[in-house]
């Protein structure tokens, strides 16, 4: 399997380069010259197959034997070891849990994955490898626990100073060894235009060997795409169309739906949930994504006013604004919108969602609004509600219960560096690990 960049379609490179690479040199982001096919016959008999056996046939289809098929099952029992259960809301609205990795949020499944094939392909490599990723939140713990300790590996965080939440943030910031955590003053759209800059610079490139664990990496996408087939296993048995409700920020969970449908899932339709940072939802008005700086809101993962992803979407869809409506369907809501669905979620169906889910609920509800209730919707939980334990707990008036794992990381102490927002100080930075 060979991957192109988005920006141009002439430049070819293996899996493992556009691993290791992250982004290629023209600052395009990498695809695969064609999406692997899944053998019909797994899809139909796809409820008799555990979550790791359908994350291996995936995993292979994009991998196609730059690792070992005994390698890749081990990578992939190493780091698709907890499950991603589906939760019945009622007859035609269920809830994907994909919080229940060892940091409560959907990037373990990318990130852990991520960490394993970055260290199969570099162990032979005397040059450390240097791992770069921004966070709007989820992200930075993620990766920080995934590459903890991995050998011959060291990763640096961006994230935006206070504008994550206070057990996100301790989450990234409390490992040492390996993990270095940079505090930005600025938003999100900022660190992540750091480190694209980063992996375009003349000079860091020929000094560091550097690669990225954002969704802007392929690697991070594929394991994403595990959770959509795993999801349609277990409701398979009530044989109706399916749609994905997804909160989208840089629309990376997004894309590997897109994969996953291209790959042979039944999909009707995929519904993009937005915040207040709503480019994607103009854009599928007016043909133009016209990038915004970020809004802060209460699902602060999704507020990204530049989504890296979005030239995924457009170049599997051949820049085709119609066949891309077909296929997505995009709504936005506000913060007051939010708090108004935690509660509802909770009244109506005794269940506790978090600010990132409420916005999936709210859109799904939205289309169910429009289109009728004949579809089986599934909405996209991405973190556990006790990582915003402040302000589910304000909502609703109950207490959260924080789950052992994450009390143990609000006891350690903050490690960050602190820089602006000008690429010369992340440059040196960078430079000085030389």
């Amino acid at each position: 399997m060979h991957y192109y960049s988005t920006n141009n379609k002439s430049i070819k490179v293996s899996f493992r380069e556009a691993v290791l690479k992250g982004l290629s040199n023209d600052g395009g982001l990498f695809m695969p010259v064609s999406v692997p096919s899944i053998k019909r016959s797994f899809i139909e008999s796809i409820e008799n197959k555990s979550f790791q056996e359908i994350a291996l046939e995936i995993a292979k289809g994009f991998i196609h034997n730059e690792i070992k098929d005994s390698d890749l099952e081990k990578i992939i029992s190493d780091s698709i070891n907890f499950d991603a259960p589906v939760v019945r809301l009622n007859d035609n609205h269920f809830i994907l849990e994909l919080f229940h990795g060892p940091t409560l949020a959907f990037k373990d499944f990318g990130a852990r994955f991520m960490a394993r094939t970055f260290s199969y392909f570099n162990r032979n490599n005397d040059k450390e490898l240097i791992i770069l990723v921004a966070t709007s939140g989820d992200t930075g713990s993620a990766v920080a626990n995934g590459f903890y300790l991995a050998e011959g590996i060291k990763v640096v965080i961006l994230y935006p100073s206070g504008k994550i939440s206070d057990i996100q943030e301790k989450q990234l910031t409390t490992l040492d060894k390996n993990i270095t955590a940079l505090e930005i003053a600025g938003t999100f759209d900022d660190c992540q235009k750091l480190v694209k800059s980063a992996f375009v610079d003349k000079d860091i490139n020929e000094r560091l060997n550097l690669s990225s664990a954002n969704s802007i990496n392929i690697a991070r996408l594929i394991p994403q795409s595990f959770y959509y087939l795993n999801a349609f296993k277990q409701v398979k048995k009530f044989g109706k169309k399916i749609i994905f409700s997804i909160p989208s920020g840089n629309f990376g969970n997004l894309t590997a739906g897109l994969f996953a449908k291209e790959m042979g899932l039944k999909v009707e339709r995929f519904i993009a949930a937005v915040n207040s940072n709503k480019v994607f939802t103009e854009y599928l008005v007016t043909g133009n994504l016209e990038p915004k700086p970020s809004i802060r809101t209460l699902s602060n993962a999704m507020d990204v006013g530049n989504p890296s992803n979005f030239s995924r979407i457009v170049d599997l869809y051949k820049n085709d604004l119609e066949s891309i409506k077909k296929s997505i369907y995009a709504k936005s809501f506000d913060d007051d919108q939010t708090i108004s669905a935690i509660k509802e979620v909770y009244e109506k169906f005794n269940y506790v969602i978090d600010p990132h889910g409420a916005v999936g609920y709210l859109a799904s509800k939205d289309f169910i609004e429009k289109y009728g209730e004949d579809n089986l919707i599934i909405t996209l939980e991405t973190a556990h509600p006790s990582k915003f334990v402040d302000i589910v707990k304000s909502v609703l008036g109950i207490e959260i219960d924080i789950p052992e794992r994450l009390k143990e990381c609000l006891k350690k102490e903050k490690q960050s560096i602190r820089l602006s927002d000008k690429f010369s100080e992340v440059k040196n930075f960078l430079l000085s690990m030389n």
